[in-house]
């Protein structure tokens, strides 16, 4: 069974994140932990046996809040109790602290909400979304703030074609216990290699058994890459999408070419794995 870790940080708009995992799981099994990272504050002029015993009862405080956010949501979608955990780990770095737990205990899936990044220093800094998905070995699963709880049954895969074979094989083994069809979106450009309609088919030929469907459009350099992206999303309306990203990037690539997928993730309209 694969294993998705759900974070939080009990605000309303984390929400969208246990949204998002609750529905996946109501259509495949999916084994959901849902994850906490905190970290206490004492005065310095406390003696540590106050500051232990003060811990103690915070951690307690913490884990029950955790408990009561979860089931909340599901009292709340009139769903009755399933096998679920509510972890929480003290840490001063949420996002190291997510990333590791993930790893040491081989999750499939990171799901976070993610709020948007208000101005042009945030998304340079990155949100805690976009550094996990820049920076994670896990596979991150992005949910907008807003999102409303629905079935999923159709994925926008963006593409630019280069690993064809290899991504595509990972969006058939995520969208087929689902049972969502699948659309595969490239845009092309005058600058970049010009690639055998041949070598597409082919790709998608492996893949007979699964209904995909091949949408290749011309870019409009009058908007950016996320612009476009987010225009055939209009059009399209999927229930999510799904994106790669290359992490091993220079430093002046991350700082001048920024990461698509993690850029969209700033401002995104539907789900983004």
């Amino acid at each position: 069974m694969k294993k998705i870790l759900v974070t939080t940080d009990f605000s309303d708009k984390s929400k969208a994140g246990l949204l998002f995992a609750i529905q996946l799981a109501a259509q495949y099994k999916f084994d959901l932990t849902f994850f906490h990272a905190y970290h206490i504050l004492t005065p310095t002029a406390w003696n540590i046996v106050r500051i232990e015993k003060y811990e103690e009862e915070q951690t307690k405080i913490i884990q029950d809040k955790l408990n009561v956010f979860v089931e909340k949501i599901y009292k709340n979608l009139n769903l009755t109790k399933s096998d679920r955990k509510c972890v929480i780990k003290s840490s001063v770095f949420p996002q190291s602290c997510i990333t590791e737990y993930a790893v040491d205990n081989k999750f499939d899936f990171i799901c976070i909400s993610t709020r948007g990044a208000g101005n042009k220093l945030q998304q340079f800094l990155g949100t805690n979304t976009a550094n996990l998905i820049n920076h994670s070995d896990v596979p991150v699963i992005a949910v907008p703030y807003n999102y409303k709880s629905k079935k999923i049954t159709s994925i926008l895969y963006a593409s630019d074609l280069i690993h064809l074979e290899k991504e595509l094989k990972n969006v058939v083994d995520f969208a087929k216990p689902l049972k969502a069809k699948v659309e595969l979106l490239h845009f092309t450009s005058p600058l970049e290699t010009i690639i055998d309609p041949k070598i597409i088919e082919f790709a998608i030929k492996k893949f007979s058994k699964f209904d995909i469907k091949l949408n290749i459009k011309n870019t409009d350099f009058v908007k950016s890459m996320i612009a476009n992206i987010e225009t055939a999303i209009k059009k399209t309306k999927p229930s999510m999408m799904i994106m790669f990203t290359e992490q091993n990037r220079s430093l002046f690539q991350k700082i001048f070419l920024s990461s698509k997928s993690a850029e969209y993730s700033f401002n995104a309209k539907v789900p983004l794995l």
